[in-house]
């Protein structure tokens, strides 16, 4: 059936198809193609080429994926509804969209539009079994690096509403603004917890150096808990995957 050895082709088919794999390194040469307009100023003629000859790819991968995701959701003719709103057909059609440009790119507005180039980088998502994992690894333990976020997010409230009011406005010293928005306050906080502290802004008192200094300390340690989660569920999806691919041959 056509339908189906198309979906077995774009869809990387395990069974050693060499189409698969061929077709596999086509879109992942074109998604680091369409990248390389982004990292220049000018605008070139082999600009242009790459964005029509890349976002054709795309929008091609994209109706073939389409026309076969009966096959991949399995609900008969709704599958061609609820396909569009998936994660993956979002990112496919935001990374061919640039189009818009090409066709007419007089309105400076529609330029914004080669900034969803980056979109395509998404799509490798699709092409690595790791990255895969990861994002498997991620809703897994959701909850636990939810509740971390949280706590994070809370902390970085409290800390830039003590060093807000704690802190002058004006450093004595120097005459110049430090905390004058609670924004800055804000900013303060979320650099420090991550142990970054770039130094444009920092506390002049007493009171604000000790809140600065434990900042410091618990942004080590709320960096460290989402870290020791992950590594230990990745291992752990390594193994199984390690267990499954051994299963298979």
């Amino acid at each position: 059936m056509l339908k189906q050895q198309i979906y077995n082709i774009i869809t990387r088919d395990r069974s050693g198809q060499a189409a698969s794999h061929i077709y596999e390194l086509y879109m992942l040469t074109m998604i680091v193609t369409s990248i390389i307009p982004l990292m220049f100023v000018d605008d070139r003629i082999i600009f242009t080429i790459i964005e029509i000859v890349t976002v054709s790819a795309f929008t091609i991968d994209y109706v073939l994926r389409w026309y076969t995701s009966d096959i991949e959701i399995q609900k008969g003719w709704h599958s061609y509804l609820i396909y569009p709103f998936t994660l993956m057909a979002i990112m496919d059609l935001l990374s061919i969209l640039p189009v818009i440009n090409l066709i007419n790119p007089t309105f400076k507005i529609l330029r914004l539009t080669r900034l969803l180039r980056i979109f395509s980088l998404m799509k490798l998502f699709r092409y690595s079994d790791k990255t895969i994992m990861f994002l498997h690894i991620l809703k897994k333990e959701k909850h636990v690096l939810l509740s971390v976020l949280v706590l994070a997010l809370l902390y970085i409230f409290v800390t830039a509403l003590v060093m807000f009011n704690v802190e002058p406005h004006i450093n004595p010293h120097t005459g110049k603004e430090t905390f004058h928005s609670f924004f800055d306050a804000l900013y303060w906080a979320t650099v420090t917890l991550t142990t970054v502290g770039y130094g444009d802004i920092c506390p002049v008192t007493e009171t604000g150096r000790i809140v600065s200094m434990l900042s410091s300390l618990f942004g080590v340690a709320i960096i460290a808990l989402p870290s020791g989660v992950i590594t230990a569920s990745y291992l752990e999806e390594l193994k199984e995957y390690r267990n499954s691919n051994s299963e298979d041959e």
